[in-house]
């Protein structure tokens, strides 16, 4: 799976705050006041690790938004 390899989440915590997690870590990378922050905060650290994928969960779990975070393998990019 290289993909998951280098991939965060941003999920909504039990007491409101967000969390950016990564996939079968014990602990969060970071946490935040606003889902806002934690997306801001999840692509600082992809693009400081190599790029990746950033999946943005919404209130209920589910994922809202995923987004390829360069220079991850992204296999449609733009051209142009």
């Amino acid at each position: 799976m290289a993909g998951q390899a280098n991939s965060r989440d941003v999920v909504q915590r039990d007491d409101g705050t967000w969390a950016v997690t990564k996939p079968n870590a014990a602990r969060v990378s970071a946490t935040a006041e606003t889902q806002a922050h934690a997306i801001q905060r999840a692509t600082e650290i992809l693009t400081r690790d190599g790029g990746g994928e950033l999946r943005i969960h919404g209130t209920n779990g589910q994922v809202r938004d995923q987004r390829t975070i360069a220079p991850g393998n992204d296999p449609h990019p733009p051209t142009g």
